[in-house]
């Protein structure tokens, strides 16, 4: 993994380089960047992928104490990347809260977006989502070290599978779950920064609903990718979202959760090549 000292702090990030297309791919909450890990595998034989990891709970160096960990503060920290590695026209690629942060950037003109790709996200009024949002966000309201000893019970993979945790994002993807957890259970910086992030996000649980007005006015080409057994994101958003966008298209996935990069890597893969246009052959 590559570095890089943004205003907030240090920011792991993956960059395959190469001269194809540019995909810039967001995780959620809990989550780092190898949540692409397959897709990236597929699509960086003719794109360039880039996946940094945020300070979203999962990351592995902390924040400064100023730094703004709310989740307006992680899509401005996003724009500062593209601008720092001098990324222009990319494809932003979001799941879970990933796709949240990529509907901020919409909204921003002056963010380098050439086209996006919204797979299984938050929307509209699914925020905090579903009940692993809403447990997180209450666990948020500890203090830093009650907060570590509530999540030590995802050492176990059984509470991982459990509704309120990983079980309705992801049928296939435990191991990277279990991975993403270390962080925030070994590193108290880390728990202070995740806490920090929490308890800025529930000061705001509308803010996707003025978002959504706005991106009426987004005027690029938009696929909105939904798995078909969401229990997480209701799949009527997806459908609101590609007929809210004017050059939106959706495509559902099935035999998948919420997170479709964990669950049908390669159905995305061949979705995302289609909507670039670029491919083997």
């Amino acid at each position: 993994m590559k570095k890089i000292e943004l205003s907030a702090g240090t920011i792991e990030y993956e960059d395959t380089g190469g001269s194809g297309p540019t995909l810039v791919l967001l995780h959620g909450l809990m989550m780092d960047a190898s949540l692409w890990d397959e897709l990236i595998s597929d699509l960086s034989a003719d794109h360039r992928c880039v996946a940094p990891t945020l300070p979203l709970g999962a990351h592995r160096h902390a924040m400064r104490p100023g730094a703004d960990l709310s989740l307006p503060g992680a899509a401005r920290l996003v724009a500062e990347f593209l601008d720092r590695l001098g990324l222009r026209d990319v494809t932003l690629v979001g799941n879970d809260t990933g796709g949240a942060l990529v509907q901020l950037l919409m909204c921003d003109d002056a963010a380098p977006v050439g086209r996006v790709v919204l797979a299984s996200c938050d929307a509209f009024d699914n925020f905090p989502p579903g009940l692993t949002g809403r447990t997180l966000v209450l666990a948020g309201k500890l203090p830093p070290r009650m907060f570590g000893l509530f999540m030590q019970q995802m050492r176990l993979r059984a509470v991982r599978r459990l509704p309120i945790a990983f079980g309705w994002l992801t049928k296939r993807g435990d191991a990277a779950t279990a991975r993403w957890m270390k962080p925030v259970l070994t590193q108290p910086e880390i728990r202070r920064d995740t806490v920090r992030t929490l308890r800025a996000a529930v000061s705001d649980t509308g803010f996707l609903v003025g978002v959504a007005e706005r991106l009426k006015g987004f005027d690029r080409p938009a696929l909105v990718v939904w798995a078909s057994e969401d229990r997480v994101m209701p799949p009527e958003h997806g459908r609101r979202l590609a007929e809210l966008l004017p050059y939106g298209q959706l495509a559902e996935v099935d035999d998948s959760y919420t997170l479709i990069p964990l669950d049908q890597p390669a159905r995305l893969a061949r979705l995302i090549r289609d909507f670039t246009g670029v491919g083997p052959g």
